[in-house]
């Protein structure tokens, strides 16, 4: 099992930049894959970045050269570094982790696991 809890939103102004983070706990050495999605009122959720096992990373185009994701194993936290942040950033943020077989004796494959979200609201 693993468990996921956002933190760092907060109401900015726009061109502000401001840091998510996701602190991770369980059996967190069975991750693979983590990434953050975005829902904003009224709209589908949407992946925002993904960071791969193997360090390769994916953004979405709307936030290409604004956002970085990251992560700090050693503290078992996944980040999210946004610059500046436009009015259509504004979304309840959530954490996603991936498992892969093999990692760990009890990891699972394909096992998808979420945070509760974090709220960015960003003021133009």
């Amino acid at each position: 099992q693993v468990q996921l809890v956002e933190s760092g939103g907060g109401l900015v102004q726009a061109g502000a930049s401001l840091n998510l983070s996701c602190r991770t706990s369980g059996d967190t050495i069975c991750i693979s894959t983590m990434a953050w999605y975005r829902q904003a009122p009224g709209k589908e959720r949407e992946r925002v970045a993904t960071l791969n096992s193997g360090g390769t990373t994916v953004y979405l185009d709307s936030v290409k050269g604004r956002f970085t994701i990251s992560r700090d194993n050693a503290k078992n936290s996944l980040y999210l570094r946004m610059n500046s942040l436009r009015a259509e950033d504004t979304a309840l943020y959530y954490c996603r982790a991936d498992t892969a077989y093999g990692l760990g004796p009890a990891c699972e494959y394909g096992m998808e696991y979420w945070g509760k979200g974090t709220l960015v609201t960003v003021s133009s």
